[in-house]
């Protein structure tokens, strides 16, 4: 019993250690945009959201209680982005349409 929780954990670890990696490569990669660069990378990010939406479908699929949870936090983050992203394109793309 005490190898499997001790797998558990380190499961867990290993994950953590990937997602906080993730975040400062994220932040380091986004900070070092320009802003001009910002909107035009929108459809970018939309689609990359759109694959988090896919993962963390998954994810709060499973059993344990603590990965619906996480999967559900995950969704409503990711549709938020996707669902900003859209309303800044077409706010964006109004913009050049003739009156």
């Amino acid at each position: 019993m005490i190898l499997a929780e001790s797998s558990v954990l380190e499961l867990f670890l290993n994950n953590f250690v990937v997602f906080v990696l993730a975040m400062f490569v994220g932040f380091e990669v986004i900070s070092k945009v320009p802003p001009l660069l910002h909107t035009p990378l929108t459809s970018g990010a939309n689609a990359i959201s759109g694959i988090t939406v896919v993962g963390s479908l998954v994810i709060a699929g499973s059993d344990p209680t603590l990965s619906k949870v996480l999967g559900f936090i995950a969704i409503v983050c990711a549709m938020i982005n996707v669902v900003g992203g859209y309303l800044v394109t077409h706010r964006m793309l109004n913009m050049f349409k003739k009156k």
